[in-house]
């Protein structure tokens, strides 16, 4: 299913704000917290400036994303990292162990944090058409665009606590979940800890990935997989007339006895069948039939990406 399958008043219920009470954010802080964040992560944070966030992941040794993030900077010393909240806690534990002498401390900030999703009509008019742009209001929010959803325009909207909400319609999380699957870039949640390497989801395409930064955990694998040719997985988008859930299995007919795949994402359709985001063998996905769970389950429908893949080095 796409847009087009979508009533007048479906799709005017994708507009609106909605509280993510799912994500949490860890509140790094000190004159080094940009240096360290740096040699921890995916993306850039010695260079990123307060009119802009990043998509970076916190990964293995083995270059697994543990956790990913929407990362901003509120100022040169305080930077805020947006992260599935069920993760959070073992995620600021395992970055506090690298925190050793450098000046700087983290901490979960998520009880003193708003995070609320703006979708189209919601998104503030102001705020730029490149995603991870940010815009600070002036009653301290910041606005980050995320990639649209079907077309819908998206934003992360993030406070303290006591800050007014921002006005709009009430969105509801499923919707909000549906366009987040539909703009194909999927989180690091708790079924999928480990299961991938950043260009296994697409991270590398959609800004989450800097190949010129210096060494993190994992860089050398993470680095490796984008030579040419090595990129056997990637992440598409599927529809289904059943439910999905995250961590379960995708089978190619082909091979009924191996998974081909991974769902990384999932969320109902408003009009009906679920869509999915769906890491798996690229040879998988160029013939045959897909299927969850097993080669008897419901069947696959390979949807379009709505961005570009960034080219194997």
């Amino acid at each position: 299913m796409s847009d087009s399958s979508l009533t007048a008043s479906e799709l005017s219920s994708l507009h609106g704000v909605v509280r993510c009470d799912r994500l949490g954010v860890i509140r790094a802080v000190g004159e080094e917290a940009a240096k360290f964040l740096h040699g921890q992560l995916t993306h850039d944070v010695v260079l990123l400036d307060t009119v802009h966030a990043r998509l970076a992941s916190f990964c293995s040794s083995k270059g697994r994303m543990q956790a990913s993030f929407v990362v901003f900077k509120r100022s040169a010393e305080e930077i805020f990292l947006v992260c599935d909240a069920a993760l959070l806690p073992t995620t600021l534990k395992r970055l506090s162990m690298f925190v050793m002498r450098a000046k700087a401390k983290l901490s979960d900030a998520s009880a003193e944090v708003a995070v609320w999703g703006l979708a189209g009509s919601a998104v503030p008019t102001d705020l730029p058409a490149e995603p991870w742009s940010m815009t600070t209001e002036p009653n301290g929010a910041h606005v980050v665009r995320l990639y649209p959803g079907e077309g819908v325009s998206r934003a992360l909207w993030v406070a303290p606590v006591d800050t007014a909400a921002p006005q709009g319609p009430a969105l509801t999380p499923a919707n909000w979940a549906w366009l987040e699957v539909m703009s194909g870039v999927a989180p690091v949640t708790a079924p999928i800890v480990e299961a991938f390497v950043p260009q296994m989801l697409n991270h590398e395409s959609v800004g989450g990935v800097n190949f010129k930064k210096g060494c993190y955990p994992g860089q050398e694998v993470v680095a490796r997989s984008q030579f040419r040719g090595s990129l056997k997985r990637r992440a598409y988008r599927v529809a289904c007339p059943e439910a999905l859930s995250v961590g379960q299995e995708v089978f190619h007919d082909s091979d009924p006895g191996q998974p081909c795949g991974l769902v990384a994402a999932a969320a109902a359709h408003p009009a009906g069948g679920w869509s999915a985001i769906v890491s798996m063998q690229t040879q998988a996905a160029s013939d045959g039939h897909l299927h969850a769970g097993s080669v008897s389950g419901p069947e696959l429908q390979l949807l379009a990406l709505p961005y570009p893949l960034l080219d194997d080095i």
